[in-house]
């Protein structure tokens, strides 16, 4: 991994690279990139930055104000594994130019700012994080929503419907199955090799992978397990981490999703994140609590569950995402906390050494935007211990199986992206402690999130045929 700019300048030169690509994130969590001849790229980009029009980004700057600068981050460069000319891609922090400082709407600068603000309040002096997106590798997908009508068709040879498919070369009959991909060998597991070349990728960008295979959903669910890291850099992985998915799936002619419940009726995607505050070299979250949980870790918890209608809107951006959201698909939409429990939304992970002691939040998912959903669940966990918020009691049962009475005192996630952005409208002051996140950034976020609402309401649907046309 790169650490200087000497370091880039020497990658440069080693790799003898054509072109230098300058990528950010937008709010929806989308990388963005600007490409320039090597030509063009010496060290005062640095510093001085590399000049674009902020106004065309959704929910960003209008047209009167819309200079902004890229500033390249010398330690997240890497040389492009896809490209054909040898291209170094620098991930960049948006910086407003008049004050030098960073955009306030970018979410890379909110994740350092949420980094700065842990450690300006004395509580810590780090938080890790290690998310686990999953994701589905179908062969083809089709759509169409317009004046006519809509449909949308997802073409998969390892999903249930293809069984009596008549495919080029045979139909072997060896596939997962519903809610089978968990994780039986090939040939019922047609992704090892493709999973394999996505882990070496991550591997030679200095990502180091844990673990990959097949997950629950028997049409092509999958997860690489990534090792945990820093706020900023896990984040920055996260986006690497999609980009070589969806590129190495397309190399081979298949298409990659991180939408969390593109299929009707088995398991949708997810994304636990990992979590833990550390000061001075000491995991703050071990003690000799629950599950060997410090005080400072459930009070973290109690937080996270306190703010957790509000986080929805940044944890579980879509409205797709409370598609997912729903019990009976391993889905955690009780606000609880256990052990052992993963029907409880934040799990404690059995580790056997207390530098390991975490806590993992179960409800985000891949769609999220990874420098707002740390930094959020941050802000949220650091308001817990602050205010000395305690969660209760765990949550030991299967909550998917309670009588009536005492399901109805434990609370859920939201149900809706509607309902999320309107928690998040009630309850964002913790968000904006530090100046992490701003008022104008939190509006601007809940405005083009309505755009979503809006649309999606406003189109008709053709389970609406099924339940109304014939009344």
């Amino acid at each position: 991994m790169t650490k200087t700019v000497a370091d880039v300048m020497k990658l440069v030169k080693e790799k003898e690279c054509t072109f230098v690509d300058f990528r950010f994130v937008d709010t929806k969590g989308k990388e963005q990139h600007t490409t320039v001849p090597i030509s063009a790229f010496d060290e005062d980009k640095f510093e001085s930055g590399h000049a674009f029009d902020g106004s065309s980004i959704a929910g960003w700057k209008g047209i009167e104000a819309s200079d902004m600068l890229l500033r390249p981050d010398p330690t997240a460069a890497y040389i492009d594994p896809f490209y054909e000319e040898p291209t170094l891609v620098l991930t960049c922090d948006v910086i407003e130019p008049a004050d030098g400082k960073g955009y306030d709407r970018d979410p890379r600068s909110i994740a350092k700012r949420a980094e700065a603000y842990l450690k300006s309040t004395g509580l810590g002096d780090a938080a890790y994080f290690g998310p686990e997106p999953e994701f589905f590798i179908f062969d083809g997908v089709r759509w169409g929503a317009d004046m006519q009508g809509c449909f949308v068709k997802i073409d998969s040879e390892e999903a249930p419907w293809s069984s009596g498919a008549e495919i080029e070369g045979g139909n072997t009959g060896h596939r997962p199955g519903k809610k089978g991909g968990y994780f039986p060998v090939a040939p019922v597991d047609t992704f090892q090799d493709m999973r394999s070349e996505m882990c070496l990728i991550l591997e030679s960008l200095g990502i180091p992978v844990e673990v990959h295979h097949h997950e629950v959903a028997g049409q092509g669910q999958n997860e690489l397990g990534t090792k945990f890291s820093t706020l900023v850099q896990r984040a920055d992985w996260t986006i690497w981490q999609k980009y070589v998915i969806q590129n190495v799936a397309h190399a081979y002619g298949k298409t990659a999703t991180f939408m969390p419940k593109p299929v009707v009726g088995d398991n949708g995607s997810g994304m636990h994140v990992h979590q833990s505050v550390w000061k001075n070299g000491e995991n703050l979250f071990a003690g000799n609590g629950y599950a060997g949980l410090s005080e400072f870790a459930l009070f973290y918890i109690g937080g996270i569950i306190k703010h957790a209608k509000a986080l929805n809107a940044i944890t579980n951006p879509g409205t797709n995402s409370y598609k997912r959201l729903v019990p009976g698909f391993e889905a955690p939409v009780k606000l609880a906390y256990s052990a052992r429990n993963r029907s409880a939304s934040i799990r404690i992970p059995h580790v056997p050494s207390p530098k390991g002691r975490r806590i993992e939040t179960r409800f985000p998912d891949p769609l999220a935007n990874p420098y707002l959903a740390f930094s959020a669940l941050l802000m949220a966990g650091l308001d817990g211990v602050q205010n000395k918020i305690h969660p209760g009691d765990a949550a030991d049962k299967n909550l998917y199986d309670l009588p009536p009475e005492e399901d109805a005192k434990i609370p859920t996630v939201c149900a809706s992206l509607e309902e999320a952005l309107d928690a998040l409208k009630k309850d964002h002051e913790f968000l904006t402690r530090g100046g992490v996140f701003t008022e104008s950034m939190i509006d601007a976020y809940i405005n083009l999130k309505m755009e979503d609402v809006t649309r999606f309401r406003m189109t008709t649907h053709p389970i609406e045929f099924d339940m109304y046309y014939s009344l």
